[in-house]
């Protein structure tokens, strides 16, 4: 009887830690919200609210129906072939199926809910709305599988341990290859290369919505150990987690003070979401002083990947593609040279004399991911062009807004806003 009463107490702390972290993780769907409206103009604020919104709600009915099954269901090395609509489906280890689920369902509309950011302020809302339902029930599964649920990279001890792969370089890349079909917001580029800065209306929703997403970092990251125990693996993704973030906005901020003759606000916050993106794959597997360097060159990584955005006239409005893909990218690779074998992973990184063993499966993990994703969403997104009606708004709605083009309200109803754009 002492043991039956030892395991129930065991799993109601384990099942009450992860759905803890699982609250925590929905409420990014909140703080990208409010990120991205502060990033855009007024008149595009309803419309990308909406697509955060609307971005759980085909997360949770696409990850129910058909994503819980190829991600984690019975199947090969590809995908799982089980479980559909969690039919005959199971949990992980002390967690039961609906634990397990809704806590990997957020982490699915996270991923969805990045792409927002890349496409803002010229994609057709009922496009998005198909775009939303395919990454959440099909693609982002499928690469869940490989990593996570015992697929052919976990067999290659590829490691994530929260997801810079399987979460962020997963929905940059998906962001990336919507903005190059969907093409720079109309006044964004000059006949002679040069770039215009279309201002967001509100740094004050945008410094809130970082913060947020800071805040449910500590659900993301720590909530991935998926069990309590003494709880010290716990503190210490935490703490990697924190120091990432802020060695990152400390060095998106310097960065950008000495590229740009000043220290910028937007750079300073992305380069701590960029610190947050990169630690997500080696939390658990670095120590705090290793922490500390990764998150200092995800802050870099963010302001030099704008750059190259603006030169490659590639109109990423709220810097999607630097701080989730590009980052992702780097996270991935710290995991091969800052890992330790004794903190849990295969092999000891390359600074701990491992050599290149786990740095290059890392590389292999995350360069095929973000080059099938970024193919799979090329095709995704031209067949959606065709049976939506196209993928991107005409110019006469692109230039009125589509909160009013697409969803027939305004933002600040009442409020008389001048904007020269």
């Amino acid at each position: 009887m002492d043991n039956i009463a030892l395991y129930a107490s065991q799993t109601g702390i384990d099942t009450l830690w992860v759905m803890i972290a699982a609250f925590m993780v929905f409420i990014m769907q909140a703080g990208f919200g409010m990120l991205e409206a502060g990033l855009i103009r007024t008149k595009n604020t309803c419309n990308v609210l909406m697509n955060n919104f609307l971005d759980f709600c085909m997360a949770t009915m696409g990850f129910f129906m058909f994503g819980y099954a190829i991600m984690f269901g019975e199947g090969n090395i590809l995908m799982g072939l089980k479980g559909w609509f969690l039919i005959g489906a199971h949990g992980e280890g002390n967690l039961s199926l609906y634990t397990h689920w809704i806590f990997h369902a957020v982490f699915c509309g996270a991923a969805a809910t990045i792409v927002a950011g890349g496409v803002a302020e010229r994609m057709r809302f009922k496009a998005y709305l198909m775009y939303s339902f395919i990454i959440s029930a099909f693609v982002y599964p499928l690469v869940g599988h490989w990593i996570w649920g015992g697929g052919w990279l976990a067999k290659l001890n590829f490691a994530d341990f929260a997801g810079s792969t399987v979460v962020h370089a997963l929905g940059g890349s998906v962001a990336l290859i919507g903005t190059l079909i969907l093409g720079p917001r109309i006044g964004k580029y000059n006949k002679d290369g040069s770039a215009n800065a279309i201002e967001g209306h509100s740094m004050t929703l945008a410094s809130l919505g970082t913060l947020i997403l800071w805040f449910a970092w500590f659900g993301f990251n720590p909530g991935s150990t998926l069990h309590v125990g003494d709880g010290s693996q716990i503190a210490h993704v935490a703490m990697t987690t924190n120091l990432s973030a802020a060695a990152g906005g400390l060095s998106g901020m310097f960065f950008a003070w000495y590229k740009f003759g000043k220290p910028d606000l937007t750079m300073t916050m992305n380069g701590a979401l960029a610190g947050l993106v990169a630690i997500t794959a080696s939390c658990a597997y670095v120590m705090p002083n290793e922490a500390i360097i990764i998150g200092a060159i995800g802050g870099i990584v963010v302001v030099l990947g704008t750059v190259l955005l603006d030169k490659l006239h590639v109109d990423d409005p709220v810097g999607a593609v630097p701080v989730h893909a590009m980052n992702g990218i780097w996270g991935t690779l710290a995991v091969g040279i800052f890992g330790h074998k004794a903190l849990g992973l295969a092999n000891d990184g390359l600074a701990h004399g491992g050599g290149f063993l786990q740095l290059g499966i890392q590389a292999i993990g995350v360069f095929t991911v973000v080059a099938f994703v970024s193919g799979i969403m090329f095709v995704v997104f031209k067949l959606i062009d065709v049976l939506s009606g196209g993928l991107r708004v005409s110019r006469e709605e692109e230039l009125k807004g589509l909160d009013i083009t697409q969803h027939g309200m305004e933002s600040y109803a009442g409020f008389e806003i001048f904007t020269t754009k």
